[in-house]
């Protein structure tokens, strides 16, 4: 936590898998509108390590404590990056929270499986969506247009990122909050709910497919903005 005793303007959002930083403008919209400065990380999706040195690569450049913020797998890569010492509070965004020591595939354990979530795995280790289930299982609420132009752009991601284990629990040392799409397919809701729990996150439920990040911009910019205003210390 920071001790300016001013609220921290300073954001950096990072998408999950099968996408890009793109799918953030909505939020970064909102944000900026509001006074934040708002950065957005790319992931090259390669392996845990790669995508923690992108956003660490973000996090040296800010001029000031900031609020990380992670989307579905972002969340891991927050929870290992997060212990940057400009990084003032987390923000999950259906996202995942690992402990330290613990694989993202871990997560999993013990939780409903998701049948209209479904990964095609090339022979590089590579997975996609599958074409036919990307609407059903990554943005439901958007239009066909809009879910055809995500499931068209998506970045693969390197499957054995899911077996990396985290070294570091950001989440254990600096306050986080959660925004959890009701309706989210990719993940049990239990599961969301088990995770955001355990790391103590306040949490805020939105009525969102997974693309929240794109399809719920305003309630995902409230959170942050109220993590921005709380995590002072």
């Amino acid at each position: 936590m920071t001790s300016t005793g001013q609220e921290i303007k300073n954001v950096v959002l990072v998408h999950g898998a099968f996408a890009d930083g793109s799918g953030w403008r909505g939020v970064y919209d909102e944000l900026t509108a509001r006074g934040y400065r708002v950065a957005i990380v790319q992931n090259p999706l390669t392996s845990l390590e790669d995508d923690v040195a992108a956003t660490t690569r973000v996090l040296d450049l800010q001029d000031g404590p900031a609020i990380l913020v992670g989307h579905s797998w972002g969340g891991t890569v927050i929870t290992e990056a997060g212990v940057h010492p400009k990084v003032a509070g987390l923000v999950y965004v259906s996202a995942l929270a690992p402990d330290a020591g613990e694989t993202t595939a871990q997560q999993y354990e013990g939780f409903a499986p998701t049948p209209d979530f479904v990964i095609d795995v090339g022979d590089d280790g590579y997975g996609f969506i599958n074409r036919d289930k990307f609407k059903a299982g990554f943005a439901a609420d958007t239009s066909d247009e809009d879910a055809a132009f995500l499931r068209d752009s998506q970045v693969p991601i390197n499957m054995a990122v899911f077996s990396a284990p985290v070294k570091n629990a950001a989440w254990r040392d600096k306050p986080s909050w959660a925004v959890i799409a009701t309706e989210d397919k990719a993940f049990d809701q239990a599961m969301l709910q088990h995770m955001a729990k355990r790391i103590g996150a306040e949490i805020t439920e939105v009525p969102a497919s997974h693309a929240l990040y794109a399809t719920q911009a305003v309630a995902v910019a409230d959170v942050i903005v109220t993590a921005a205003q709380n995590a002072i210390g």
